[in-house]
């Protein structure tokens, strides 16, 4: 395997598995945060199941892919935001996508456009 998508993997592996055992220190009443992980595929999500008294909660606070070499960042409800933590994770601006926001967007964040 690619050591640069390797790193990549590690690097949302290690943010996404963070987030989730912050989120799960103070659980909600029948409500499970968790990561799931499709290496395979380079998919990557925290997301929340439960109830919420008689609502269906199925909540994704974070979501992200490595396509092209890249990572998509395509949900981040995250505070500090995964991107901040890939950064100091060494993965450089170039190879970080914000896909939630619009193509014509993209050239003026500071990060890749696709």
């Amino acid at each position: 395997m690619d050591s640069k998508i390797s790193q990549y993997q590690n690097a949302i592996k290690r943010s996404l598995t963070r987030y989730e055992e912050l989120i799960n220190r103070r659980p909600e009443r029948d409500q499970e945060t968790e990561v799931v992980l499709d290496e395979t595929r380079n998919r990557y999500l925290l997301h929340t199941i439960g109830w919420q008294g008689t609502k269906r909660i199925w909540n994704t606070t974070l979501y992200a892919r490595i396509r092209d070499g890249k990572v998509w960042i395509e949900i981040d409800w995250t505070e500090n935001g995964l991107a901040t933590d890939l950064l100091a994770d060494g993965i450089p601006k170039e190879d970080i996508v914000l896909a939630f926001h619009h193509p014509k967007i993209r050239p003026y964040t500071e990060f890749a456009v696709a």
